[in-house]
């Protein structure tokens, strides 16, 4: 089990939504955390109103993400866990996607996780009590769908970063490990994600951030419930969190085509 109370947290994209639910329940649970976020007027406000030690952060490029770690440290001395939420989510079909498209989605989503687990890493190895690495992806990891192409591209290959680096540090007896958060239907402000997208990666045909439609009939979480959610998940040490535990059907409808699929090649 993996400590929280007095532990320090690292939550990006922590100024709303997800992130500031779950920066919320680490601090009702004893945590220092540091809300890291592209925005800096919501994250001031933010880590304000719940007591968090702020840090602009763009998650899309190394060198940004390494500088949390450095102010992380400075203000108190150490990380245990690091919450990699950070996250856009415009829709596009992947015919109309541009590269200029592919290129933000996967820089965001992808591979600002991947700078988060370089940099905080050998910080929570270093640590003589271990930590805890949390990275977001989506119920998109499990089941794709049309409109989700690049998104579903990003939120996978999360889910596979988070797997093989579980698996990898268990084989190794860390007292670090991994969990993969796949969050369904949560109130947001992901559906206003392109307000973040610099102007040297716009022309392409992103013009549409995740709607509701028929999504207005599932059931939705707000980020303090995905918070408590997360927290649990540190401290059982689960390999998933999840949020829509009622949508394995979904799950379970690909998972049979897949096994259905090395069935037929079998014969």
């Amino acid at each position: 089990m993996s400590a929280i109370e007095g532990r320090t947290a690292v939550v990006t994209g922590g100024a709303s939504g997800i992130g500031l639910g779950i920066a919320r329940q680490l601090i009702a649970e004893g945590a220092h955390v540091v809300l890291a976020d592209i925005q800096e007027a919501a994250l001031t406000a933010s880590a304000q109103e719940i007591g968090a030690f702020p840090v602009v952060v763009d998650v899309s490029r190394p060198e940004s993400v390494a500088a949390l770690a450095d102010a992380a440290l400075a203000e108190f001395g150490a990380v245990h866990i690091v919450v990699n939420n950070a996250g856009v989510g415009p829709m596009a079909r992947i015919a109309d996607l541009s590269l200029a498209d592919w290129r933000w989605m996967i820089d965001v989503n992808l591979n600002g996780v991947i700078h988060g687990v370089h940099a905080f890493l050998p910080i929570l190895q270093g640590n003589e009590t271990g930590g805890h690495i949390v990275n977001t992806a989506s119920m998109a990891s499990f089941s794709p769908l049309p409109g989700l192409g690049a998104y579903a591209v990003t939120k996978f290959g999360v889910a596979a970063l988070t797997e093989v680096l579980r698996a990898e540090l268990k084989e190794e007896g860390s007292k670090v490990s991994a969990t993969l958060l796949a969050p369904g239907t949560v109130r947001t402000n992901i559906k206003e994600s392109l307000r973040n997208r610099p102007d040297s990666e716009k022309g392409g045909l992103f013009d549409t951030d995740i709607g509701m439609g028929e999504a207005a009939k599932l059931r939705w979480l707000e980020p303090l419930e995905v918070g408590k959610i997360v927290t649990r998940a540190i401290r059982n040490d689960d390999a998933y969190a999840l949020t829509h535990p009622e949508w394995w059907p979904m799950v379970e409808e690909r998972n049979q085509l897949i096994k259905a699929s090395f069935a037929k090649y079998a014969d």
